[in-house]
């Protein structure tokens, strides 16, 4: 996947791929269509962080959701 072309496809795979990464229970809590392209650099910057690391603290997992919940329209 090209992440370096800012589309709705994208974002829709960044934010579903953070989703998984996270085991997010209620994943419908962030969706796709939540987020915009001015928001694109920065979920990508959060999805490269997620994807960098195996795991995650509890204060972690609560800050990045938190980020996401800044980014969201």
């Amino acid at each position: 996947m090209d992440l370096s072309q800012k589309t709705t496809e994208n974002i829709e795979f960044m934010v579903n791929e953070i989703s998984q990464k996270l085991k997010l229970l209620n994943a419908g809590i962030i969706k796709a269509a939540h987020f915009n392209e001015s928001a694109y650099d920065d979920l990508k910057d959060l999805y490269q962080l997620v994807k960098s690391k195996d795991n995650f603290s509890i204060s972690e997992m609560q800050a990045i959701a938190e980020e996401l919940g800044n980014l969201k329209k």
